[in-house]
């Protein structure tokens, strides 16, 4: 059975998805664009950061549905993503301010603990936001996140080009990742979408999904500065004491070596790798993704 047939598959076997329900909450000034799926008795809600910087949450929606069979999902767009306010200012735009409406969405939505899960570029603003709200924050789970460093950023072209092969890879490969310094949305949305297929460990199932369009020119702005001046949050996030799991597929072009220098880092976290998966483990292998992501969520954390 292909990768395709088997998420298929599994997708057959969830049945009906739950409807996801649209509300708007004012939260440090800006209007954020906030859904959540119902709310399931005796357990806390999970909130799920998508990455991508470009993007708005139908990132990991329907994607981590399966989840909601066992506790309410909420999703919200970033500041100035999809249909969230753009920030006043949007040329200082920056990962941690994304990183800061976190907690101020928690509190807004009158939660008062929560688990958290981010993918990708959601990690680290999943992580970040996690070290400002500690006691409200249960427990995380990061996704193929990227590092608690910018180090595995710059090799990452050349990585994505080796995965891909004919007319792919030679439209990735003529990008000039230079130009991605500036906060060009037009460049920084063609850029991803050439990258796309890269993400994937299976190349056959990647040709099945299409790429999604950036459209968020605060995002291209993040972005940019993310590649320009780097980034460390060591300090940040050294000894983090929430209970954390870091599942990662084993043949993302994001290295495995990387989660497992986050999860030494964050110090309380379990590591996990994801066979034969690339940067997407809930498409590639859903079986495994999400008995794991279960699991961990399920067993709370060793106090409680």
């Amino acid at each position: 059975m292909s990768t395709l047939d088997r998420y298929l598959a599994f997708r057959r076997s969830l049945g009906s998805r739950p409807a996801l329900e649209p509300l708007i909450v004012r939260a440090r000034g800006l209007d954020f664009a906030v859904y959540h799926t119902p709310a399931v008795a005796g357990t806390l809600p999970l909130l799920c950061i998508n990455g991508g910087l470009l993007f708005d949450h139908t990132l990991l929606w329907p994607a981590l549905a399966a989840l909601a069979r066992h506790r309410q999902l909420i999703f919200f767009d970033q500041r100035g993503r999809g249909r969230s306010a753009s920030p006043p200012g949007m040329q200082a735009s920056r990962i941690e301010f994304d990183a800061g409406d976190v907690p101020a969405l928690r509190v807004a939505l009158g939660i008062a603990q929560w688990d958290v899960l981010g993918h990708s570029w959601g990690g680290g603003i999943a992580m970040l936001a996690t070290a400002q709200d500690l006691e409200a924050t249960r427990q995380l789970v990061l996704v193929n996140a990227v590092g608690v460093t910018s180090a595995w950023l710059p090799p990452l072209h050349d990585a994505g080009v080796a995965r891909l092969t004919g007319v792919a890879q030679q439209r990735l490969a003529a990008f000039d990742t230079a130009a991605l310094t500036s906060p060009d949305l037009d460049a920084h949305a063609r850029y991803a979408q050439a990258f796309f297929p890269a993400w994937f460990f299976d190349q056959q199932f990647a040709g099945s999904v299409t790429p999604p369009k950036g459209t968020s020119a605060t995002g291209a702005v993040v972005a940019a500065r993310l590649r320009r001046d780097g980034y460390d949050w060591r300090n940040a996030l050294r000894d983090l004491p929430t209970p954390t799991l870091v599942v990662h597929g084993a043949a993302d072009v994001l290295p495995f070596e990387e989660a497992a220098r986050t999860a030494a880092h964050l110090g309380h976290a379990r590591l996990l790798p994801i066979a034969e998966a690339g940067h997407n483990p809930f498409w590639e292998a859903p079986d495994a993704f999400f008995a794991a992501v279960h699991t961990f969520l399920a067993e709370g954390p060793p106090d409680s």
